[in-house]
């Protein structure tokens, strides 16, 4: 029964919520960079556009093919990237990574809706969809401006 209730857990109603409203999920017709990335143990991939002026996102689409998990991180951070600086994204980045590891706390603002990632903390299989989408927005910044996260 535990491991029927920590599933029921994992896919809470905000969960689904969240992945069944990703925002922005048109590609641009004319991005500045492009990532696709992919996790290899489940398949899921995310894509994303983007284009860039004066150091902040003015435009971000992308394609989304995970699970629900993987889904919900995508919609919350495509609800925050735009007017988001390169800066912003490796620190959310980082953040995410390290409360999914349990070694940090919840992403700060914009990005403090991956909270509700936080039961995922003991499913490492799906640690890696989860961070598709914000490793694809740096991968397509890092690009699009010719810097690296610091």
């Amino acid at each position: 029964m535990r491991g029927e209730q920590d599933l029921v857990k994992l896919y809470s109603g905000r969960i689904l919520a969240l992945a069944a409203s990703i925002p922005l999920t048109d590609r641009l017709a004319t991005p500045q960079a492009t990532s696709r990335k992919r996790a290899p143990l489940c398949g899921s991939t995310v894509t994303v556009d983007l284009v860039i002026d004066d150091g902040r996102i003015v435009e971000f689409g992308q394609d989304v093919k995970a699970c629900a998990l993987g889904q919900a991180a995508a919609s919350v951070i495509a609800a925050n990237a735009i007017g988001r600086t390169l800066d912003e994204l490796c620190a959310a980045k980082a953040q995410l990574y390290a409360m999914l590891k349990g070694t940090g706390p919840v992403p700060s603002a914009p990005f403090d809706q991956l909270e509700v990632l936080l039961p995922a903390q003991n499913y490492k299989n799906r640690h890696a969809s989860i961070m598709l989408s914000i490793e694809a927005a740096v991968a397509a910044f890092e690009m699009a401006t010719d810097t690296a996260c610091v």
